[in-house]
This record gives structure tokens, C-alpha cells and sequence, in this order.
């Protein structure tokens, strides 16, 4: 009988991708925060949750050439659905619409959530470890 990570170790390790994805974003507004012009962006988890349950769903989008000059459809499937951009809470004189303490909270609240993500995948290795064992 053969195990399966992906049923073992459930949402956890796709979570864990998403939380570094988000780090790298939201600090990517935290550099950008004097940019002008410079719109903040964010994850949204239920969105990229849903894509994930949408990709499992249904086969990967592929598309056929019926003529030699069609241009390949390749780089579709590279969109982030979660990606979005940030609606800013107050108005700025250089259109830039980080606000440099919510980026900082948001930061601090995803570094808990990749913790809290990383202990649940490692507790699921510990008990799949300690299943193999016998124990």
C-alpha cells in the first residue's frame, strides 16, 4: 500500500506556498512604499483557495492549433486570480497606495499564519513518521 502526500498532508503545504508567496508580495509594497505611482497589491487566500479547488476540479487548460500560424497558447495558466490590488484607505499627493503600517501588520499577521501552516505540515510528518515506526 502506497501512501499518498497529497491526502496526508492535505491543504498544509499548498497554505505554506501561499504564505511565502504573500511575504514576497507584501514585501514588495514595504520596498515600493515611496515608489510614486506604485499600487499595493495583496493575496487573497479564499481566491487562491478556490482556484486550487478549481485546478483540482477540472483538467489543466490547454489549447489546440488548428492552423500552422496560431500563435501557442502558453503563459495562460501563469495568472494569479488571487492577486490582487489594494484599495488604499486615504488618498495620496503620488497616487502611491501603500500604507506602510497595514503592510507591516499584514506582514506580521502572515508570518504567524506561515508558522502556524509550517506546525501543522510538520506535526502531519511527525505522525506519518511515527505511523511508519509503529508507535
Amino acid at each position: 500500500m502506497s501512501i499518498s502526500f497529497n491526502n496526508a498532508l492535505g491543504i498544509h503545504e499548498q497554505a505554506l506556498s501561499f504564505r511565502s508567496q504573500r511575504a514576497a508580495v507584501l514585501a514588495n509594497n514595504l520596498a515600493n512604499a515611496d515608489t510614486p505611482h506604485y499600487k499595493a497589491r495583496d493575496l487573497d487566500f479564499a481566491a487562491a483557495l478556490e482556484a486550487a479547488q478549481a485546478a483540482a476540479v477540472n483538467q489543466p487548460f490547454s489549447m489546440a492549433q488548428t492552423q500552422m500560424r496560431h500563435l501557442a497558447g502558453t503563459g495562460l495558466t501563469d495568472t494569479n486570480p488571487a492577486l490582487r490590488y489594494r484599495t488604499p484607505h486615504h488618498p495620496s499627493i503620488d497616487q502611491n497606495t501603500v500604507d506602510a503600517e497595514l503592510e507591516q501588520a499584514e506582514y506580521a499577521k502572515n508570518s504567524v499564519d506561515f508558522q502556524a501552516s509550517f506546525t501543522f505540515l510538520n506535526n502531519k510528518f511527525k505522525g506519518i513518521m511515527n505511523a511508519l515506526r509503529g508507535e
